[in-house]
């Protein structure tokens, strides 16, 4: 048999045919996964920035809350300094002697009422330290 010159037999064409065809595969193949690669990727960032999204919202809530609580002890302060100041007045203009005890041959109980009634009053702040005394010793004389 002769050999043939310049071009290729049968088998040769398709061996020849088989790896560009494999070729080709491997290139679209590698360039298929390289897409994918980026879209996973692509999703894998929108996933983290959701997150992210999602954790600055919590967080915000959180604070909000924070805020919220922070304003309501606020409020409930100055109610407690206006009860406060509304007392201070009230014990202002209010006599600073408290009303004289009853008649002393009562007995000693009702001196005792009295002066607990006085620390009672000194205790609260309707009373300051000397009025206190004063009131304290106008009982015992």
């Amino acid at each position: 048999m002769r050999g043939r010159r310049g071009r290729p037999g049968l088998v040769g064409m398709m061996a020849r045919t088989a790896v560009i065809a494999g070729t080709a595969s491997a290139v679209v193949g590698a360039s298929a996964n390289k897409q994918a690669g980026k879209q996973q990727a692509a999703a894998a960032e929108q996933q983290a920035a959701q997150q992210t999204s999602q954790e600055i919202a919590e967080m915000q809530a959180q604070l909000d809350q924070m805020n919220a609580e922070k304003q309501a002890i606020a409020q409930q302060e100055a109610i407690d300094a206006a009860v406060a100041a509304k007392m201070a007045e009230q014990a202002a203009g209010a006599p600073t002697a408290p009303p004289a005890p009853a008649a002393p041959a009562a007995g000693g109980g009702d001196l005792m009422a009295e002066l607990s009634k006085l620390a009672d009053l000194k205790a609260a702040g309707v009373l300051t330290d000397e009025e206190f005394t004063a009131a304290k010793a106008k009982l015992l004389a």
